[in-house]
This record gives C-alpha cells, sequence and structure tokens, in this order.
C-alpha cells in the first residue's frame, strides 16, 4: 500500500521476489542507489563531505588506494557515529559506505553490487576504477568463524575475477573490539581487513 512502491513496481523498477520487493536488475539499482546517494540530503551529510574532502588523497598514479580508503573511513565512521545506537543493519553500513566512497570515485570510476552474492545478509561491492576492479565484501560481526567464512567468501569472488588482492570491511559493535587495518594471507591471497 506504499504509494513509491506501488509506482516501483508499476514501472518495473522493483519485483516481489519470496515475499518481498526487491530491486528487478543491476541498471535499476545502480541507478537508484546513485540517485539516493547524490540527492543534495545525502551529499550534505558528514561523512559524504569527509570523502569528497578526502578525494586526492586516494589515488596515487591512476591507481584507488582502498587501503587508505578503508583506513579514513574507519577514522570518520568512529568521529561521526560513536554516540549512535548500536541499533545498525548491515543496510545502514552498505550507504555509509557508499555515501562516503561515491564522491572519491564520482566521474572517474564506479560501482555495482555484485548479483552473483547478493542474498540481503551480506553484500559485496565491486569498484570499477581506470580499469582496474577492487572487490570489498561487508559484513556484520557474529564472531569468529562467521570472519573466517567471510575471508573464504572473500577468496572464492577474487578466484572468481582472476584477482589476487580483496578488502573486508567489518562493522564490529562490541565494546572491546579492536579497530583498524590488518593484513591477512588467504591462501594465495592478500586480504586487507578493515574493522569499523
Amino acid at each position: 500500500d506504499h504509494e513509491a512502491t506501488k509506482l516501483l513496481l508499476l514501472f518495473g523498477f522493483v519485483k516481489i521476489e519470496d515475499n518481498g520487493v526487491v530491486i528487478a536488475n543491476r541498471i535499476f539499482e545502480t541507478r537508484l542507489y546513485n540517485d539516493i546517494l547524490t540527492s543534495e540530503e545525502m551529499k550534505s551529510t558528514p561523512i559524504s563531505k569527509a570523502g569528497a574532502f578526502d578525494k586526492p588523497e586516494f589515488i596515487k598514479n591512476g591507481i584507488l588506494d582502498v587501503e587508505l580508503i578503508l583506513t579514513k573511513f574507519i577514522t570518520h565512521f568512529h568521529e561521526i557515529y560513536s554516540d549512535k545506537p548500536d541499533k545498525f543493519i548491515e543496510e545502514d553500513g552498505r550507504k555509509c559506505f557508499l555515501i562516503y566512497l561515491r564522491p572519491i570515485i564520482n566521474g572517474v570510476g564506479n560501482y555495482y553490487i555484485e548479483t552473483h552474492t547478493r542474498d540481503h545478509r551480506r553484500m559485496d561491492i565491486v569498484i570499477d576504477y581506470l580499469g582496474k576492479r577492487y572487490i570489498i565484501e561487508l559484513k556484520i560481526w557474529h564472531g569468529k568463524k562467521y570472519n573466517e567464512d567471510g575471508e573464504q567468501q572473500l577468496s572464492d569472488y577474487l578466484d572468481f575475477y582472476g584477482l589476487k588482492t580483496g578488502y573486508l570491511l567489518t562493522f564490529n559493535f562490541n565494546e572491546s573490539k579492536e579497530i583498524g587495518i590488518k593484513t591477512v594471507k588467504f591462501d594465495d591471497k592478500t586480504l586487507i581487513e578493515a574493522i569499523v
């Protein structure tokens, strides 16, 4: 009965799947995300302004420094959102990160949500920037085993794309967490893991 949803269904931007509303395809998904992320409301958020301000630091010799992006994102996330309640779902983390990322790659690169891995519990972001591809797996911390499963998933996605380096961004709301970046060797891959 939601008017906006009815219009989206009418024009085929969304569809009903498993008793829920999902975006109909990757093109519509990217367009809808871009529409939301480039709205004046989103561009005026502190996290978007931080991404725009930091942008010059992230490109070195035409290569996107994703590790530095994650490092700066962690810093800004804690400065801006550390006093917010822990009622945080993965969609909020996705939106926060994409709001930060959008002004950094805007005009030169793009991102999309990989359709092979979309399942409402996790998501992968694929960034294309000047002909190079970067895979970022987003997770919410649910323990060490869940994190190891995320590393295996990321390794599998890297195999799918023929890449050797990937990125894991985990939102952890435990009191005793250690925020920061670490490098993990996983089989023949290098995983850059960021804990927010």
